[in-house]
């Protein structure tokens, strides 16, 4: 129901067929699991969505993004 969710799907999509990463997706609006874990990596970095967490790097992204802060983010960079 996130319009900015919406918006970066497909590149979330892009960035998974060109890095060969796969990005976790967690619907956190009808969730409340979903929504305690995205608080617990969120920590107050961005306080909404979309949010993006590297479990790997610990790095992470808040709201909409451009492909190639996108593609970083997933390589770790």
């Amino acid at each position: 129901e996130c319009v900015h969710c919406h918006e970066m799907d497909p590149l979330v999509k892009r960035v998974e067929q060109g890095t060969g990463k796969k990005v976790a997706q967690f619907e956190v609006w009808h969730s409340a699991e979903n929504d305690r874990l995205r608080e617990s990596l969120d920590q107050g970095k961005c306080g909404g969505i979309p949010f993006f967490y590297n479990s790997k790097t610990g790095k992470w992204l808040c709201g909409s993004a451009t492909y190639e802060e996108l593609k970083a983010w997933a390589e770790g960079r």
